[in-house]
């Protein structure tokens, strides 16, 4: 085959920055509330419009409640451990790299010293099921890096002393959340709805605003990360007033993102188009002799940061400097031929591919990309005489 096959139409396949929702346009932001400030009141009504929408699309119980804040996910989760933690012991459980940096900071710069880590590799999950409870527990609730994800939250208890701190920055939106398991849940806008960056949301169940009410950290806390005011949770940052300055373009297109997901049928079609793409990979998987999931368990495949490794049993022995070649070369071609844009595997995870399968992405995308990749594993085969 010396040209690819039929081509996707929105070559956009990146993890993160993810693409835009079909159909999107500049046009849709002309309703922006650009050059006004972020407290003025027809500025805050848009921040609280996104959040209400939030709430809505992804329904989330009414007694919880939802705020935006500074610095995407990665604000956000540390928001939530910086105000929250040690209190109580902490089980951190860590499958990817995300959940590692979690680990890092609660480690080194919380310096929790009641601190167990859970830590398995790439494709694995660590052990759920034997969790102590009267300890918080902070988890991802999707591995972004490694397309492993928990498959429910049956684990966790009902009755629990502590609370769950879940980044779920790569699940809301596109899997089903159990939102009484959780405590403390933060994500992005800029992942499965591929919304712009810049800012994170934080959802707090009423047992986390007991929490941040009842407990002062023995750290001081930076402005960006204060969650409260005059001793108490700052209600005002869950109806619109943020802690710093947001980009007005940013919160008008995560208003659009949210506004097409009610029109498409809200979060059961979002997870259902999804869902499709997986089922797609899973297929043409199944009936590949190069590539696998990076997941040793079907039932935690993620269906948003679908990762892939490579098991050709011609190349499976071959050193891993060939290994990340291949999938360097692989990357090169579908990037020059505007096949697919940014697939590959994340720098600490083994080699191979990573393709986003988040609710924005088509589904006759995925199917079109699938021969390709065969196409350019194919091509890169024969250049690097591996045969």
């Amino acid at each position: 085959m010396t040209t690819p096959p039929v081509k996707p139409i929105r070559p956009e396949f990146s993890s993160g920055p993810c693409a835009k929702r079909p159909g999107w346009s500049l046009k849709n932001l002309d309703d922006s509330t650009l050059g006004r400030s972020h407290r003025h009141k027809i500025a805050k009504n848009k921040l609280e419009q996104a959040i209400i929408l939030t709430k809505s699309v992804l329904e989330i119980p009414d007694d919880y409640i939802v705020g935006i804040v500074p610095g995407s996910d990665t604000g956000a989760i540390e928001m939530a451990m910086w105000n929250c933690l040690g209190a109580k012991p902490v089980d951190m459980l860590v499958w990817d790299s995300f959940g590692s940096d979690w680990a890092n900071d609660i480690q080194s710069q919380l310096k929790i010293s009641e601190l167990s880590i859970s830590k398995v590799n790439y494709g694995s999950l660590p052990d759920l099921y034997n969790k102590n409870f009267t300890s918080d527990i902070v988890f991802n609730w999707n591995g972004t890096t490694a397309g492993v994800c928990v498959p429910d939250a049956n684990w966790i208890n009902d009755n629990r002393d502590g609370l769950t701190i879940c980044d779920a920055t790569s699940a809301a939106f596109a899997m089903n959340i159990d939102w009484p398991k959780l405590d403390v849940t933060t994500f992005s806008w800029q992942k499965c709805l591929g919304g712009e960056g810049g800012q994170g949301m934080i959802v707090l169940s009423p047992k986390a605003v007991e929490r941040i009410n009842s407990y002062n950290p023995k750290w001081p806390i930076p402005k960006l990360f204060q969650l409260k005011k005059n001793n108490k949770l700052n209600i005002d940052i869950f109806s619109g007033s943020t802690i710093n300055t947001p980009s007005m373009l940013c919160v008008e297109d995560y208003i659009d993102a949210l506004n097409w997901s009610t029109d498409i049928g809200g979060l059961a079609e979002l997870i259902k188009r999804s869902k499709n793409n997986l089922d797609i990979i899973a297929e043409w998987v199944s009936n590949s002799h190069w590539v696998d999931f990076l997941s040793e368990n079907i039932d935690t495949v993620s269906n948003t940061s679908i990762c892939l490794k490579l098991v050709d049993p011609k190349i499976i022995k071959e050193p891993l400097e060939v290994k990340n070649n291949i999938e360097k070369n692989i990357i090169t071609i579908l990037e020059n031929e505007n096949i697919a844009f940014d697939i590959g595997s994340y720098r600490s995870a083994p080699p191979g591919l990573r393709i986003w399968g988040g609710p924005t992405v088509d589904n006759e995308d995925i199917t079109r990309l699938l021969p390709c990749l065969d196409w350019a594993y194919d091509k890169t085969i024969k250049k690097l005489k591996l045969t």
